[in-house]
């Protein structure tokens, strides 16, 4: 049975993902993934989807962990297999999901990264005489909505007093609040966009849509110059949250404008925001 066979199967679950609107950035991740599961698998001279077993995963995890890879990339690689074979049972390609007899490697979670005011201040500082790349810094910081919702957006979607967020991967679509300071960094921004050929809100100088590979570009490069290290454009996000709850915000409330399905992905900021508190009590700075 030819439609058993890896290749086509892999091929036909990238095409799943593209109907259900995934990122380019995570359907190129699934693809790696399968496509390197599936060569220990060819050197097992399995390629039978129907033939794979838990011992044969388990073998390919302990092999990249005996290849150096951190516990945590291994176990990204286990939630690619796992994905692909709840969409091969749902199909109906398979009875049976061997991948979910297998263990996820125990790794440390390190913190996010939460921004000092020092450096957010210096952030905005450094991009206050450009429009665009100040409103972009005031909405992923004042929003906490993550790179590819702001990507999205459309001139349309900037309402009275926020944000109209499509549904984006698994985050639902939503209203996000705009405070002042973001709605009028989005503002101005408007007066300089010019009219292209796009409605997407954020532009390049020649008008066409500003791509994520783009804004993580520029944010990189403000972090740089600023002398803010080991942080990526998420961490905006991160910042939005921990200041969210540092100044009251009931997890709830934040879950929902963030889009946080779980509320636990939300509470484990408390501890840092208790820490933080702790800490600044102990300065004095409460």
């Amino acid at each position: 049975m030819d439609n058993a066979l890896l290749p086509n199967l892999i091929e036909r679950f990238i095409q799943y993902l593209k109907s259900q609107g995934k990122s380019a950035f995570t359907i190129i991740a699934y693809k790696k993934d399968l496509e390197q599961f599936v060569g220990y698998l060819t050197s097992k001279e399995k390629s039978d989807i129907r033939e794979v077993r838990r011992e044969d995963i388990e073998g390919f995890i302990n092999k990249l962990l005996a290849e150096n890879y951190t516990k945590k990339s291994a176990s990204r690689k286990l939630n690619s297999i796992r994905t692909f074979f709840r969409y091969l049972k749902n199909e109906g390609v398979i009875e049976q999901n061997p991948s979910l007899d297998v263990t996820h490697p125990k790794y440390a979670q390190s913190p996010p990264r939460i921004f000092s005011k020092l450096e957010y201040r210096a952030l905005r500082d450094l991009v206050k005489e450009d429009p665009r790349t100040y409103a972009l810094v005031e909405v992923l910081l004042q929003t906490g909505i993550k790179i590819g919702e702001l990507a999205n957006l459309r001139v349309a979607d900037v309402k009275n007093n926020g944000l109209f967020i499509s549904a984006y991967g698994k985050t639902p679509e939503r209203e996000v609040p705009l405070n002042k300071a973001a709605k009028k960094a989005v503002d101005n921004y408007l007066k300089t966009r010019g009219n292209g050929p796009t409605d997407h809100l954020f532009v390049t100088r020649t008008g066409h849509p500003l791509l994520i590979r783009n804004i993580r570009q520029i944010i990189t490069r403000c972090f740089r110059e600023v002398g803010v290290e080991n942080a990526t454009v998420n961490d905006l996000r991160n910042t939005f949250i921990a200041y969210q709850l540092i100044n009251g915000a009931s997890v709830e409330y934040i879950a929902r404008i963030v889009g946080h399905k779980r509320l636990s992905s939300t509470e484990r900021f408390l501890n840092l925001v208790k820490e933080e508190a702790t800490r600044k009590e102990r300065l004095g700075e409460l």
